[in-house]
């Protein structure tokens, strides 16, 4: 993986660059559409393309459970099995771990845990985190980490990111001696909310020498101030030669805030999900389209919106399908709200660019970017 740091914002910590990856270039900041069973729901591949997605996530954790992660090795990979040859980044798993099983067991060999499909008994260690994930195939893959419920105090804070550095230094042995080339590897920064382990964390893994660097175990529950409190003080610590990926996160405004502090690469299912749910983003903020104030109501979602479904839909026929239970009301859905993501990166590329973003996020926060 190779990454250049093209242009910074004078007033902000903001920076645009351009990840080369094994199948594809990826202009950052980018904000990454989640594909947690190898699809991003309701959209197929080529609709992503015309969205111009740049890169997914996909889920190591679900995808080893169900289909297999040898079966989609045996298929060809994941790109051959999911039908999208642009860049993929895969999670570890570490955190799937911790939010969906029920029943879990964590020691510093690795994770027990109890699928939550079939209540089936397995085993994540850092070897096996990357051995999955290099069978998937994804261009970039991510260490197993200890992820830490909110509120934690500073000792938990401290052996949970003691255990995660063990991990990282597990997980870059493994991938050194069995990854193909052109992939990569990312650590990922933990400490809780503590400025001091969070700067030891990352100095731990910077020696490690990774080529790019997540900042974890955020939107966890800690309050938003909180949050760009830690990516603020987190930051400084990170190389300014390799791209820094949020994971998680979020809503749009968290998205310029975030951009703001330093960070390239997003990646958050509320476009997504909100999506199914008749949640729908609009630069005048969001709208609910079960509301019956929208029955009648002939406009597009947002007048000033340039994606297909604004330029043939009413508020009033996606209303209509969602109330109908239609299939079609979450692809049209999604469609909007991934190309009200993708548009806003754009444009803060373009604001990074002419040297304006601080402007940008001057303006983000008086309309409200929510």
């Amino acid at each position: 993986m190779k990454f250049e740091l093209l242009d910074k914002d004078p007033g902000t910590r903001a920076r645009r660059g351009r990840l080369h990856l094994a199948h594809g270039v990826v202009e950052t900041p980018v904000f990454m559409p989640v594909g947690t069973q190898a699809t991003v729901k309701s959209m197929m591949p080529d609709q992503l393309r015309d969205l111009d997605v740049e890169i997914l996530l996909c889920n190591s954790y679900h995808l080893s459970l169900r289909p297999g992660h040898e079966t989609v090795a045996r298929l060809g990979g994941l790109h051959k099995f999911m039908g999208w040859d642009g860049p993929i980044l895969t999670d570890s798993g570490g955190y799937q771990v911790f939010s969906l099983s029920s029943l879990r067991n964590i020691s510093d060999d690795g994770v027990r845990f109890q699928s939550h499909l079939d209540g089936s008994t397995h085993f994540l260690s850092p070897e096996s985190a990357v051995d999955i994930q290099v069978a998937l195939g994804s261009d970039i893959m991510m260490i197993l980490d200890d992820c830490l419920a909110y509120p934690a105090n500073h000792f938990e804070a401290q052996r949970s990111m003691d255990r995660s550095l063990v991990w990282a230094g597990r997980c870059k042995k493994r991938f050194d001696a069995v990854a193909p080339p052109l992939r990569s590897l990312f650590g990922i920064v933990q400490g809780g909310i503590y400025a001091d382990l969070r700067k030891e964390s990352a100095d731990q893994l910077i020696g490690m020498d990774f080529p790019g660097y997540a900042i974890g175990g955020l939107a966890v529950g800690e309050p938003k101030p909180l949050m760009y409190e830690v990516i603020d003080q987190t930051e400084p610590s990170l190389p300014p030669d390799k791209p820094r990926y949020l994971m998680g996160v979020g809503t749009p405004a968290d998205l310029v805030e975030c951009v703001a502090l330093g960070v390239d690469m997003f990646d958050c299912v509320m476009p997504t999900r909100h999506a199914r749910n008749g949640w729908l983003f609009t630069k005048e903020g969001h709208i609910v389209i079960k509301h019956s104030k929208y029955k009648d109501d002939p406009e597009p979602i947002d007048p000033s919106c340039k994606c297909p479904v604004c330029a043939t839909y009413s508020r009033a026929y996606l209303r209509h399908l969602f109330m109908a239970d239609e299939i079609l009301s979450s692809v049209l859905n999604t469609m909007h709200n991934l190309h009200f993501y993708l548009d806003m990166i754009r444009r803060i590329r373009q604001f990074i660019e002419f040297h304006q973003f601080e402007q940008f996020l001057a303006d983000s926060r008086r309309m409200g970017a929510h």
